[in-house]
């Protein structure tokens, strides 16, 4: 529950009972219940609004696109996450050596070739 262990839950319900006392603490939780439907009621009616006043064009619009983290993720890694999403063929297993024939391996005391154009 939001990301809280037993132990945290336990203290807290400890706490509220020091805080309000038996009598008033199930007054205060129906108080806050109640406080709770009313702010979703209004983040609903807020998203609801926005989206109708905003006209047809963006009537797939979410308000959790505006948050940075979801911006970036939904546009910018979506390519990134398909291509690791996607199947990928296995290939045929050869029995091809595992170096190619073409790499010359240098002896013991030998210097590697010297490009001065690549650096």
């Amino acid at each position: 529950m939001f990301g809280l262990g037993w132990w945290e839950v336990a203290a807290l319900i400890v706490l509220a009972l020091l805080v309000f006392g038996p009598d008033k603490l199930p007054q205060a939780a129906s108080q806050a219940g109640r406080t709770l439907r009313n702010l979703r009621r209004m983040a609903t009616n807020a998203r609801d609004d926005l989206r109708a006043g905003l006209g047809p064009e963006f009537s797939n619009f979410d308000p959790a696109d505006l948050n940075p983290r979801t911006f970036v993720r939904k546009h910018l890694l979506d390519d990134i996450e398909d291509d690791y999403n996607k199947p990928r063929e296995l290939e045929p297993a050869t029995t091809a050596p595992a170096t190619p024939d073409l790499v010359d391996e240098l002896g013991y005391g030998e210097i590697p070739p010297y490009d001065s154009e690549a650096t």
